[in-house]
């Protein structure tokens, strides 16, 4: 079954990349994330990409790589003038240390995560996902919060967290994990591709919590 299977009759079309990156800056995003793992359903060719960011004005452009050779991660930094590089791999500190820009690297709770591992890693950002063998992210799953929160308490680097959250759960995220960020995707899109209603739904519960009232 379809996300808009679930969705009620009124509710509006998704809509494409460039009115999703508008609404999700206007809205108030932080970063913005464009995924070039060819396998992804989100995936975006460096040309596309190019065109997006130059309509950014104040947030950080991510690039989320998987595995990809280094040179062509560089090339794509530096062709989009990307902020951010995001490795959701298995890539190694050797491999990170040679990216063009600030890392965040990406882990898997349940596949052998430890602070110990991440804050050893050279990445600026520690990103935690949720764990399924076989996947390597954006399954939109939950993890176990409050058992990983007790392992990221240890993380001596900003931590975003990832995996099944949505507008109805980031406050508990934050509760649990009083991270640097979030990490949100699956559960703003309509048919797999971004809804601005979702969008500004999502961004309108956190800044009700980022401005005292």
């Amino acid at each position: 079954m379809t996300a808009v299977a679930s969705l009620p009759p009124d509710a509006p079309p998704p809509v494409g990349a460039k009115e999703a990156v508008l609404a999700a800056e206007d809205a108030g995003a932080d970063f913005l994330g464009f995924i070039f793992y060819e396998k992804s359903h989100r995936h975006v060719l460096p040309e596309e990409v190019r065109g997006l960011t130059k309509h950014v004005q104040r947030a950080k452009t991510v690039g989320v790589f998987v595995d990809a050779p280094l040179d062509e991660v560089n090339a794509a930094a530096d062709f989009c003038s990307l902020d951010f590089v995001q490795l959701h791999g298995h890539e190694s500190a050797a491999y990170a240390r040679s990216v063009c820009r600030p890392v965040i690297k990406a882990f898997r709770w349940g596949d052998d995560f430890s602070a110990e591992k991440a804050n050893d890693y050279p990445a600026e950002i520690i990103l935690l996902d949720s764990f399924s063998k076989g996947a390597v992210g954006g399954t939109g799953q939950r993890f176990r919060w409050r058992e990983a929160a007790e392992e990221t308490a240890r993380l001596e680097k900003p931590l975003l967290v990832a995996g099944g959250i949505a507008s109805g759960n980031v406050w508990e995220a934050e509760e649990v994990f009083c991270p640097y960020g979030v990490d949100v995707s699956g559960s703003l899109e309509i048919e797999k591709r971004k809804s601005i209603e979702k969008i500004r739904e999502f961004m309108a519960v956190v800044q009700k919590r980022r401005v005292p009232e």
